[in-house]
Formats: structure tokens, C-alpha cells, sequence
């Protein structure tokens, strides 16, 4: 006879963000043990989708199906990340991934793209973050000419399809986290080069330590 796990019960007075910390489940776990073995700590969002777990896995396996080509490299992924997050607002995602695209190029460069100056990319990479933007800003303010500047810029319809569903689907995750009150790790404020803190003028203040 199977049996289904129950959820170790949290403190009702901690809390997660807007929400009571959830339960813990064994697929929470799961994701809480890959962030200490990545990170050190365990991520406040990673605490926040212990309430579906299975559903955060699933939208990070949708992403990766978007660029199941290999339409997008890892430079150009945290470059779409640091341009999409800091025009929606998305304090938590301009500094993790301003901090990754720091790493990758250099903390001036992260932090140009942060604040929306593209002049250390390459004239492909502006046209994606520029698009980048454009989809978190209004994508219905979007016109045939912006994905034409794609196009001028070397990408393929299909990449550019890529591009827009990797934007997409990363908006949809920092809407969930941004709604719900998480706030950036206090950890970002020892790990993210001064440039980039100082790029991220929007979205929720860094956790307390």
C-alpha cells in the first residue's frame, strides 16, 4: 500500500514574504538541499514555491524546452534576465542574475544593462535586450518593426520566438514572487559586486540579515 508523505508542519508565525512558510514536503526538501549545495543557504523563493515545488521544477524544465535548440546561449540568457527583470522591477532577479552576467562579463558591463545602457554589448546582444525590455515594459506596444530590428540583428523568426517565450515565462516567475511580497536574499548584499547593488533602484529592498 503506498503512503503519501505528509508535510512537516512550520511555525505559523514565520512567515514568507506575504505568506506563512509552508509545510515541508520531501519535494521541497529536495529543492531546499540543491540551494545549499549551489548556494550555502536556502533562496527566500525557493522557501516561498515549497507550496508547489513540482510546479517550480516544471516551469524551469519549460524554459529549458524554449531552448531546446540551443537558440540562446548563457551570456545571452543573463543578458534577457537582467534587461527583462529590471524594467518590470524585479528586485530579486536583477540581482541574481545581474550578479551571474557580472561574473560572465564584468560588474561595469551588468550593471549598464541593469540600468538599461547597452553600449558594452555587442550589436545583437542590444537589440535582444532592447527587445528584452519592450516585452516586460508593454508587450502590447510591441511593432512589426521591433522584431524586424531583431531580424536586422541577425536572429532568425525562430530565435526570436525563443527570445519572447524565455522573457515570457521568466516574467511569469517573477510575477509570483514579486506579488507575493519575497524579498531579495540578505546573502546578495555580501555576494553582489557594488555596481550591480547600486544598478537595482527597483522592486523590494534586500532581506534583513
Amino acid at each position: 500500500m503506498s503512503h503519501v508523505q505528509e508535510p512537516v508542519a512550520a511555525d505559523p508565525a514565520l512567515t514568507i514574504g506575504f505568506l506563512r512558510v509552508p509545510g515541508t514536503t520531501a519535494a521541497a526538501q529536495q529543492t531546499f538541499d540543491e540551494d545549499v549545495t549551489l548556494f550555502g543557504y536556502v533562496m527566500n523563493v525557493t522557501r516561498l514555491w515549497a507550496y508547489q515545488p513540482e510546479t517550480a521544477t516544471a516551469l524551469f524544465d519549460l524554459l529549458r524546452r524554449a531552448n531546446a535548440a540551443g537558440d540562446l546561449s548563457v551570456r545571452q540568457r543573463f543578458i534577457l534576465v537582467a534587461a527583462c527583470a529590471s524594467t518590470f522591477g524585479d528586485s530579486y532577479c536583477a540581482l541574481v542574475w545581474g550578479n551571474k552576467l557580472a561574473a560572465e562579463t564584468s560588474a561595469h558591463t551588468a550593471a549598464a544593462v541593469l540600468r538599461g545602457d547597452d553600449e558594452p554589448l555587442s550589436p545583437s546582444e542590444r537589440a535582444m535586450a532592447t527587445w528584452a525590455r519592450a516585452v516586460a515594459r508593454d508587450p502590447n506596444a510591441t511593432t512589426a518593426a521591433d522584431v524586424h530590428a531583431l531580424r536586422d540583428a541577425g536572429f532568425s523568426d525562430a530565435q526570436i520566438f525563443t527570445i519572447t517565450v524565455f522573457v515570457a515565462l521568466r516574467l511569469a516567475f517573477s510575477t509570483v514572487n514579486d506579488a507575493l511580497g519575497v524579498p531579495p536574499d540578505a546573502a546578495l548584499r555580501r555576494v553582489v559586486p557594488p555596481p550591480v547593488l547600486a544598478a537595482v533602484t527597483r522592486g523590494r529592498p534586500i532581506a534583513r540579515d
